[in-house]
């Protein structure tokens, strides 16, 4: 995990931390939050989490838990590792915050072409390929902090693909993001790179299957990365403003006894667990949610651009609307922040169906797929937030 803290001339601080890793839960983000406030005296609307996804990276508890069927064992070294995680997110927090030094800021874009959307149509539906029609985000946000003296402190950096590049190997890896860093960090000496997801939950790197590809994205995206920080970069002037909500997702209604019944006889694992849990739920009389507040974040950086940080998986749908619902703004938009706790398909998604809408829900643990009314929701937070921290 690496951290930037930012304060701006009126003296309000704020911490961007980004971690190679395949997400962080609520409780993990509320924990980390309160003590940054609390110690650090920076507002939750100030501190942002920012999850690379990588999918070759440490279980962390809370995360996932249903999908991997750990052991006893395997749980306590989980356990293990999230409490030094967590320990050692804080200490970066706090020391990118003693390290304050006068720097200048600037905004710049690029273009990265690795990124494929996944969901291919077949006889059977939607499953897992390229296609070539489907939306992407190719845009590479980049902000770049450079010190008094001219040389660069920090860079960081953005892109909407999944970290599923090395595949179903041993290798512990931050994938195609983490080796776009280690490559940036080789080439501005005495720098530090952070790397920041997008909406990219239905989009693969592409080609994949080796670190050798992912060693390749990597040099790919430092290489876009590279060509905005060459070219004329916006200057970021004035305060950073900043908001913080939950929008309350809505879930579709939920199934039957009987559903969850069938489930315990599916060929997967993970599936019978999960039918397992919400059985042994039902049995001690728990009321199964059905809905689920999801965090969205807006970091205004002057009049330079606005990052808008949506939490879950968030498909390319979400991008584009925003897009679209902004076309004044000049905006960041980033996914897996603050919170990994479900995949959040558009609406179009859910209405195609597919492992985005429906099976992931297995896997994340929730009783079941969400309502149609989702997008807008989330959306309409997202809207809500970048106008209360428009300036006047």
């Amino acid at each position: 995990m690496k951290a930037l803290a930012l304060q701006d001339a009126a003296g309000d601080t704020s911490i961007i931390i980004t971690a190679d890793t395949i997400g962080t839960p609520r409780w993990f983000n509320d924990a980390l939050a309160t003590r940054i406030e609390q110690e650090l005296k920076v507002p939750r609307e100030r501190f942002l989490f920012g999850n690379s996804h990588s999918h070759s990276t440490p279980v962390v508890h809370g995360c996932l838990t249903t999908m991997y069927g750990l052991n006893e064992a395997e749980t306590k070294a989980v356990e293990n590792y999230t409490k030094m995680f967590l320990e050692k997110s804080f200490t970066a927090a706090s020391e990118a915050v003693k390290n304050l030094e006068p720097a200048t800021l600037d905004f710049g874009k690029s273009e990265a072409t690795f990124a494929g959307n996944r969901r291919q149509f077949g006889p059977k539906g939607v499953g897992f390929g390229i296609n070539p029609n489907g939306a992407v985000e190719h845009d590479v946000p980049v902000l770049r902090a450079t010190r008094a003296d001219g040389s660069v402190k920090a860079i960081l950096f953005g892109y909407a693909c999944h970290c599923t590049t090395p595949g179903a190997g041993p290798e512990v890896s931050g994938d195609w993001a983490g080796h776009a860093m280690a490559n940036l960090e080789q080439t501005y000496a005495g720098c530090t790179a952070l790397f920041i997801t997008g909406c990219g939950a239905d989009a693969n790197p592409n080609p994949r299957g080796s670190i050798i590809l992912a060693r390749a994205h990597g040099l790919h995206l430092a290489g876009a990365v590279a060509r905005s920080l060459t070219a004329p970069m916006r200057p970021v002037k004035g305060a950073i403003t900043a908001g913080f909500d939950r929008a309350d997702l809505p879930l579709a209604p939920l199934p039957d006894r009987a559903y969850y019944e069938s489930k315990l006889q599916d060929k997967a694992p993970a599936v019978q667990r999960y039918a397992q849990d919400h059985l042994a739920k039902m049995d001690r009389g728990e009321k199964l949610i059905t809905s689920y507040a999801a965090p969205v974040q807006v970091l205004r950086f002057g009049n330079a651009f606005t990052m808008i940080g949506l939490s879950g998986e968030t498909c390319v749908d979400y991008a584009l609307r925003l897009r679209r619902e902004l076309p004044d703004e000049r905006l960041w938009i980033a996914g897996y922040c603050n919170d990994v706790f479900a995949y959040v398909p558009s609406m179009r998604i859910l209405t195609e169906g597919g492992y985005e809408a429906d099976f992931s829900m297995f896997y994340y643990g929730f009783p079941t797929r969400f309502a149609p009314e989702v997008e807008n929701t989330l959306v309409n937070k997202a809207l809500e937030l970048v106008k209360k921290t428009a300036t006047p």
